[in-house]
């Protein structure tokens, strides 16, 4: 039996050419998070050609393209638009040589190091599919590009904007990005899929001195890493074995001169958790042992904390993942493949829930599988492919393509299509 979407990606190959052209143009060209005007533009001209709704400057750069076609569910699909403050190495011929001015007005290189400008090519040409081919499938389809997942506000940003009052409300809602996989394989997985992530930046003070005279100050870099050490212990020795939990110090800066002791240290801590109920018990430790060791030293005042970047737990609707990875496995065979927990982070769950939609968020592969399954073989899994945000990631532009937009259009029409 033929199925719907097997009937609408026999006319993927018609549309590939000039997804490429889009692609390589959009690769060329990226744009930093909040800064996606170029790219918001294009899709949005695209959109329009093609019969959408389209509802721009959400969130101010987001946008949403809705195409009604008669009665049925209203399934949302959403990819991310901003590209990363990156010198681009990858040697491509369509290579960014962008440069721009970033949030605290830094001139910095930019690069689609993680895979957005496949996103969005990905999903305009499921777009164009249904659009097309409106024969196979009855309902609402709406698709919506969002600005600055990269900083984690981008999705909330959306909701904040008016997303709700600006499209149907979704029964479903479907998101994917590409990663270093093979480029013929697509992995789902129910339940927990990326990790919830917040970012503290932590501010301790003491009484800088003379280094001669250590006795006379209280000594901020000595209390900063007294609070390094310790908060190894908090996965080490507060969470369950087999709890998932991270605490990561990446930054710990304090002081300019051998013979000064300074009076001010700051700590960048980044965290990840699987569920709510860890991610709340980590940041409550962090904060908790900060205090401590200030007392503990004689603080003058106490720590302050600033939490940024944060994202939300991507944690996949059961229901959903059995629809869906059923029509996976239906259409790509033994290459839908379940997929490991990531450490990684989103910020796309902020919309569904949001919206209150159940929902599902997948991985595909954009590289060679025979340097895949080489370096497998050798023992050295990946050592040649780059991960993303690296300044070398550069997916296979087809089939990866392909690959995409073919999820994409199953995943859609798993739900949509005439009979489903």
């Amino acid at each position: 039996m033929v199925t719907a979407a097997q009937t609408l990606l026999t006319h993927l190959d018609e549309l590939v050419p000039a997804h490429l052209d889009l692609y390589e143009d959009l690769h060329s060209h990226p744009e930093l998070s909040f800064q996606e005007q170029r790219t918001s533009g294009i899709v949005a001209v695209r959109l329009r050609e093609l019969g959408y709704e389209v509802t721009t400057e959400i969130g101010p750069t987001g946008l949403v393209g809705v195409l009604r076609n008669g009665d049925g569910p209203t399934v949302l699909s959403r990819a991310d638009m901003d590209a990363l403050p990156v010198l681009e190495e990858s040697g491509l011929p369509y290579a960014s040589t962008a440069t721009a001015t970033d949030a605290e007005g830094r001139a910095v290189p930019v690069m689609h190091a993680c895979g957005h400008d496949m996103h969005v090519t990905c999903l305009l040409a499921t777009a164009q599919l249904l659009a097309e081919h409106r024969e196979t499938w009855s309902g609402t389809f709406t698709a919506l590009f969002q600005p600055a997942e990269e900083v984690g506000t981008g999705a909330a940003s959306m909701v904040d904007g008016g997303l709700a009052a600006a499209i149907p409300t979704p029964d479903v809602a479907l998101g994917q990005h590409v990663m270093g996989l093979p480029h013929d394989t697509v992995a789902s997985r129910p339940g927990p899929a990326m990790s919830a992530a917040d970012s503290i930046k932590v501010t301790v003070h003491g009484r800088g001195t003379h280094g001669s005279m250590p006795h006379m100050g209280i000594d901020a870099v000595l209390l900063a890493s007294s609070i390094v050490v310790r908060l190894q212990g908090i996965v080490a020795r507060e969470l369950a074995p087999g709890q998932f939990g991270v605490v990561t110090v990446g930054s710990l800066q304090a002081g300019s001169k051998s013979n000064v002791i300074p009076g001010t240290a700051t700590l960048l801590l980044n965290l990840r958790s699987y569920d709510d109920a860890t991610r709340t018990r980590l940041q409550a430790a962090v904060e908790r042992i900060v205090r401590a060791e200030c007392e503990a030293s004689g603080s003058p005042r106490p720590p302050d904390f600033e939490y940024t970047d944060p994202f939300p737990l991507t944690d996949n609707s059961p229901q959903v993942h059995a629809r869906v990875s059923a029509a996976f496995t239906e259409h790509f065979g033994d290459k839908a493949i379940a997929m490991e927990p990531s450490t990684g982070s989103e910020d796309f769950s902020h919309i569904p829930r949001a919206l209150g939609a159940p929902y599902l968020y997948w991985v595909w592969g954009g590289f060679d599988p025979g340097t895949y399954h080489r370096a497998e073989a050798d023992g050295t899994l990946n050592s040649t492919i780059p991960g993303n945000h690296a300044s070398t990631f550069a997916p296979v532009a087809e089939p990866t393509l392909r690959t995409g937009a073919s999820a994409m259009t199953v995943a859609v029409l798993s739900y949509l299509a005439k009979g489903a």
